[in-house]
């Protein structure tokens, strides 16, 4: 009796196991050698993920966000994110992965989160302008050094990358210029498993390639 009873919890677990399998690869994405657990669309012309602790320079197209700022909302992630949420409830704005988490350099190397923005997927979606604390606007495009990341989105996995990353930088001083404070993506929500969730941290950069042109002359 006792070795039945076990067998069935045994199929029982399998069971739950193979249903949670089957589940997650259904929602599995991958792209640029990686891959993640797509919960929602990605933003129109986002470019492929970067590497799990690969490190990668690419360019992102203009894009139309949602952002708050901590001068705005106090008390971090949990109410930066409640705001943003209910804007986009309010406006009709489909919800799209992944979330910006603005970080500013205030003192020495050590970043800290200023920004949270949700990105839509259109570029031409929903209204440029001022929604109460949110403030909605046009990002340029840009060029990004990114390094890809897995695990929970906390401020040490964040300075951790960032100083990978600024290692990177520092050895090719003659390609990349930095632009401005780096940023988390996050791709993942609460009910992914925190060792699946993905991330990327990233830096502005200008490319300072050798074949670029200098400016022609002024006329006489």
């Amino acid at each position: 009796m006792k070795r039945r009873l076990k067998r069935m919890a045994t199929l029982v677990i399998l069971g739950i196991a193979l249903l949670f399998v089957v589940v997650v690869a259904g929602c599995v994405h991958f792209s640029g050698g990686t891959w993640m657990v797509k919960e929602a669309a990605l933003p129109e012309g986002w470019p492929q993920l970067t590497g799990v602790g690969d490190v990668q320079v690419k360019r992102y197209p203009v894009y139309r966000a949602a952002i708050v700022d901590d001068s705005q909302v106090a008390g971090g992630t949990g109410p930066m994110f409640n705001t943003l949420f209910s804007h986009i409830k309010r406006n009709d704005i489909a919800m799209t992965t992944p979330v910006e988490m603005g970080y500013e350099r205030r003192v020495g190397p050590t970043p800290s989160m200023a920004s949270m923005a949700f990105i839509y997927r259109e570029p031409d979606w929903g209204t440029i302008g001022v929604d109460g604390n949110v403030l909605v606007r046009d990002v340029a495009s840009e060029t990004m050094a990114s390094i890809g990341v897995r695990g929970n989105y906390t401020d040490q996995r964040m300075r951790d990358n960032l100083a990978m990353l600024d290692a990177w930088l520092a050895d090719r001083t003659d390609r990349y210029r930095v632009t401005g404070p780096p940023r988390y993506l996050g791709y993942n929500g609460p009910f992914t498993p925190p060792f699946m969730r993905y991330g990327e941290v990233q830096v502005p950069v200008e490319e300072l390639g050798s074949d670029t042109e200098p400016p022609a002359p002024d006329a006489d």
